[in-house]
């Protein structure tokens, strides 16, 4: 596919060059299994009761109008979810509340956020009283205009939509800061369940006491609440324990320790126990209280048994509280791939941090945990996965199987690090905590149907051109290389090993453990017998070559020299025509970073190594990539990631992509940002390149062989931390993305693309 240049020359401007070629994808496949990853905040809208928000700690905030059969994810550009992202709903359909985790300038900011359209962009509450340190935010379901949000001491108040707040309460717990457990709203009274007690307003939220009601025992504090209203009778439901409640705990910090059930009925002079049917040992504990808000008759908890299981239990006045999600045997739940006898368990995605109950609707509930989404919609009767296709969900009373494939629903929120071709069909996806998956249809379904495999993750593959045999990188310890993953306590402890595989990653055998984590493989060009590979450890990490490899478990491996500087974190390894060694590490950290990264060269297979770092390399380099297109392999792409403290300041202003060609003599950043990843040239197109970033989603140039290349955003792409970028081997129009937290992309590249008016120099 080649270019075309049209030069002119406007009046009144220099010459112009426009240039068409194939556009960035305007559409993206969301591909994988579904789930796997936590979720959290689940939350019903009464307006439809096929609508449900779901949070994540990967940034997304997924957003169903159909009760999960299918999932979107806001754009990272208008909202970034985590673990408080619950949204809000009232009145009107298009008002709406919730947290924006959305860095800002490398700071990580918690912002209370507006929508007025139903969802589609939000604003950034400008009189945020707390400015970016909110810890909890909650909206009157009855009106458009009331919420409030706390720091960490202070509750503060507004009347008129977020356009201003007042305090109006601080905590005087002792170090524990205010900590909200729920508030329910009825016209001028406002009730927040909290760590200091029960705050009542009386006056629509002019002013906050604590309630002086009987009956909550001693050394006992409310961790969670919600209440109801019907017909003139309010009724609260409080969660208590006497473990210590602070400012921002989470759930998983209540599955140990006992909780108590209480409720207040309104003009009732004390407060009334309501445990019986609750389990009361230690490890069967809950995190949850939810109702809906017009049901004083039914209540639902939820937590976490002693075999890790969701505990899900529900309250009927007059009856005692049952359980009512029946895990064992999956007696009441239709699966997706997990669950008893699944691909994995229940205890995979262990006790619920996420419990929503239907505004409206009692019998509508949903809970997430580590891994899933989990609802019913007839009371508890029956229970269904919400994270998979539904197509490809396995009935309820029978064993899950395993090795079934499954199909995207677009809740992807695991981390994907490399795709490995073994023909058009059969594609072996690297991944964390998840292991990996494999494909078989060309990415329609994907399967963990594998055997051999069973560390937290695989980093790479790679396939031998003339064998077939597939190889790769393993490791116990995920997320290796991210800002929390840099330091020796994180990622010495770890094992690693090369597996490989003679049937397409069907089934995988060792040829060799490392015990410590691999994240690189790399066959030599002209030698089959020749691969090697990147081990992680302080003291005993580097690059290691064995010249046996069809030995498998056989194969002698010996540990290269060591880089000058280096302190034991290789990451990409490539070899030239020519037998030329290229080498990346990447960042280390103890109080602060170490210069111990960046790119290296060896001409002697090993032997030694000259550094070739351009002085911003020297903290936290990626990726490096060589130009297909240039055949002399002397020119190179390196992305790098800023860092933070340090001595130096080049360590919090190295962001970018550097090119060199002359073999990393000479550099060059031609893309500024904070924080750059990986970059992929099209094998079709020399002057078309994408770039990934952290927190800047993806990019794209059409005019990469200029000096000064010009890149824009690609607005399809809705994710901020894409990983990398592939082109399918069997189609150039194809872009795969793996990303850190969002699955698997897939676009196709359409034909007559135009550089952005903005990019054109007059």
């Amino acid at each position: 596919m080649g270019r075309l240049r049209t030069v002119f020359r406007a009046l009144g401007c220099a010459l112009l060059t426009v240039t068409a070629t194939a556009a960035p994808p305007q559409h993206w496949d969301i591909l994988g299994v579904g789930g796997g990853g936590a979720m959290f905040s689940p939350s019903f809208s009464p307006h439809n009761p096929g609508e449900l928000y779901v949070a994540c700690d990967m940034t997304e905030l997924f957003h169903t109008t159909n009760l999960g059969e299918q999932w979107e994810m806001v754009d990272y550009r208008e909202l970034q979810g985590n673990r408080g992202s619950k949204v809000h709903f009232t009145t009107d359909a298009n008002v709406l509340y919730t947290l924006d985790y959305t860095t800002v300038a490398g700071e990580d900011l918690v912002r209370p956020s507006k929508s007025t359209d139903g969802g589609a962009t939000w604003t950034p509450l400008a009189a945020d009283p707390t400015f970016g340190e909110v810890f909890y935010l909650e909206a009157d379901p009855g009106s458009t205009q009331r919420l409030f949000v706390t720091s960490y001491t202070t509750l503060y108040y507004s009347g008129d939509g977020g356009a201003t707040f007042n305090a109006r309460f601080t905590s005087n717990v002792s170090g524990a800061g205010l900590h909200v457990g729920g508030a329910f709203w009825d016209g001028a009274n406002i009730y927040v369940g909290t760590n200091a007690g029960l705050l009542v307003s009386a006056n629509g939220g002019d002013s906050f006491a604590v309630d002086g009601t009987t009956g909550i025992p001693s050394g006992y504090e409310i961790v969670r609440f919600s209440g109801a209203k019907e017909n003139t009778t309010t009724r609260l439901w409080a969660l208590l324990t006497d473990d210590g409640i602070y400012s921002g705990i989470q759930p998983e910090d209540l599955f140990w320790p006992v909780q108590r059930v209480f409720t207040l009925d309104s003009g009732a002079s004390s407060w009334v126990e309501r445990g019986t049917g609750l389990p009361t040992t230690n490890g069967n504990s809950l995190a949850f209280i939810a109702t809906a808000h017009n049901d004083i008759d039914i209540a639902w908890a939820s937590g976490q048994f002693s075999n890790e299981h969701p505990a899900l239990f529900k309250y009927t006045e007059g009856s005692n509280w049952e359980q009512s999600l029946l895990s064992i045997d999956n007696e009441n739940a239709i699966t997706g791939w997990a669950g008893d006898g699944g691909d994995r368990g229940w205890s995979y995605g262990a006790g619920t941090v996420g419990l929503g109950v239907a505004p409206n609707n009692a019998d509508y509930v949903a809970f997430t945990d580590y891994g899933f989404v989990h609802l019913t919609t007839d009371g508890g009767a029956n229970w269904r996965q919400a994270y998979t296709s539904r197509a490809h969900e396995n009935p309820a009373n029978a064993d899950t199987p395993q090795g079934s494939p499954y199909a995207s629903a677009g809740l992807e929120n695991t981390s994907c690090w490399n795709l490995t071709w073994s023909d058009a069909d059969n594609i072996w996806a690297s991944m964390t905590d998840i292991r990996g998956i494999r494909t078989t249809d060309g990415g329609a379904t994907w399967s963990f149907n594998y055997s051999g495999h069973n560390q937290n993750t695989s980093y790479d593959c790679v396939r031998h051109p003339s064998t077939g045999t597939l190889y790769m990188a393993t490791s116990t310890v995920h997320d290796i290389y991210q800002t929390t993953y840099l330091t020796d306590s994180r990622i010495d402890g770890g094992d690693g090993r090369v597996l490989s595989s003679t049937d397409g990653g069907l089934s995988w055998n060792q040829v060799h453990d490392f015990n410590h984590p691999v994240i690189d493989l790399e066959l030599h060009p002209t030698n089959s017998e020749v691969m090697y590979a990147s081990v992680i450890h302080s003291s005993e990490g580097g690059i290691y070559r064995t010249g046996n490899l069809s030995a498998g478990s056989g194969a002698i491996w010996t540990k290269l020299a060591e880089p000058p500087r280096t302190e034991g974190h290789p990451f990409n390894i490539k070899v030239l025509a020519d037998g030329t060694l290229v080498a990346t590490y990447c960042g280390r950290r103890t109080s602060s970073f170490t210069q111990s990264s960046g790119v290296f060269v060896s001409t002697n297979d090993g032997a030694s190594w000259i550094d070739r770092s351009h002085a911003n390399m020297t903290y936290y380099v990626k990726d490096i990539v060589i130009d297909p297109h240039d055949v002399t392999e002397n020119t190179w792409y390196v992305g790098v990631w800023s860092g933070w403290g340090g001595p130096l300041a080049t360590n919090n202003q190295a962001g970018g992509l550097y090119r060199t060609t002359d073999r990393g003599q000479n550099w060059e950043r031609i893309f500024e940002t904070h924080r750059v990843s990986h970059c992929a040239v099209s094998p079709v197109d020399p002057d078309v390149l994408y770039v990934t970033t952290e927190t800047d989603g993806l990019w794209y140039t059409e005019n990469l062989s200029d000096s000064t290349p010009m890149f824009a955003d690609v607005a399809s792409f809705p994710f901020r931390q894409p990983e990398r970028i592939f082109f399918s081997p069997f189609d150039n129009n194809e872009v795969w993305v793996t990303t850190f937290g969002h699955g698997i992309q897939r676009g196709t590249m359409s034909g007559g693309g135009m550089i952005p008016e903005s990019w054109i120099a007059y």
